[in-house]
């Protein structure tokens, strides 16, 4: 069944079990949308007007209804007995360890993904509301934290390396949002004030015809989408992310490092000057203003709209 729904190419260790799921409960609304139907179209003949000219107060006396609805009660609750609780319970019961998972911030806001990642030292900066600046400090991180510094920060892209468990840590600055991954098989609800953890594992790396920005004016990206209306703009609330092989995802992290810079050898006048603060004093260099170029809080070309 799953081959004829048109479900996306499934990239993740868990996508299987989903996609069978669906297979069934779709083979179970086949079943049904072809019994009610024959059973409509039998009632059209049987109560035709010809064969009942007066109406008969009794009713139908056959209890083919009563049995009908009570079959289909108790396949929908081994369904969900069945199947869909323990998955679920597994799911809930099984998050990976943060020492054996790539660890990822996912910080949804209208209308935008801001993702961090915690640097060499495997650390998240510290963040507080009253440092965040639309610019260049999305997320609020604290510039006065060292294990900020080398913090990574990109908006609306995400890379993960392949075959390795992801745990995205998600939350939002305003409203609802859905964070939707449809290769990985991956949807959840963005709630305010809650940090939500989710997991999943890549099983493919993404391939060379969704690759960003190529990808982008042949619609093949595989897209962040936000499945929730949260706006005006909520058309252009999407990403991109791509799985990489573990040395190309090493090689993405190094290049996209914040460059912290390293204690002075040489004379300060030899050295670049850092911008003046209005009272006169320099400004510490900071991951929300060392942003990477892949990945500038400028926002990448959306892929086009379908």
């Amino acid at each position: 069944m799953e081959r004829y729904l048109g479900l996306p190419l499934n990239a993740s260790a868990h996508g299987a079990q989903l996609d069978y799921l669906t297979g069934i409960v779709h083979w179970l609304m086949l079943v049904l949308f072809v019994g009610w139907g024959l059973f409509f179209l039998y009632t059209l003949v049987r109560f035709r007007k010809g064969r009942n000219p007066v109406a008969s107060y009794e009713g139908a006396k056959s209890h083919f209804s009563t049995y009908g609805e009570a079959a289909i009660a108790v396949i929908e609750a081994v369904l969900l007995v069945g199947f869909a609780v323990p998955i679920w319970a597994k799911r809930v019961s099984a998050v990976p360890r943060e020492d054996q998972a790539t660890v990822i911030r996912v910080v949804a806001q209208q209308f935008a993904w801001n993702v961090q990642y915690a640097g060499a030292d495997g650390v998240f900066g510290r963040t507080d509301p009253k440092f965040i600046n639309a610019e260049n400090n999305p997320l609020g991180l604290d510039p006065a934290d060292p294990a900020g510094k080398d913090d990574i920060v990109t908006l609306n892209q995400i890379h993960l390396p392949v075959g390795k468990p992801a745990l995205v840590k998600l939350t939002t600055k305003d409203v609802i949002h859905s964070f939707f991954l449809p290769y990985m098989r991956v949807k959840q609800d963005a709630i305010p004030g809650m940090t939500i953890p989710i997991y999943f594992t890549p099983t493919m790396v993404t391939p060379p015809i969704a690759q960003f920005p190529g990808c982008a004016a042949n619609h093949t990206c595989w897209e962040i989408a936000c499945a929730q209306l949260c706006g005006a703009s909520h058309y252009r609330m999407r990403g991109y992310y791509a799985i990489d092989t573990p040395a190309d995802y090493e090689k993405w992290l190094k290049e996209n490092a914040p460059k912290v810079a390293a204690a002075p050898t040489a004379p300060a006048a030899a050295a670049p000057a850092a911008p003046a603060t209005p009272g006169g004093t320099a400004t510490p260099a900071s991951p929300s203003t060392t942003v990477p170029p892949a990945a500038s809080t400028a926002k990448p070309p959306a892929p086009a709209a379908k």
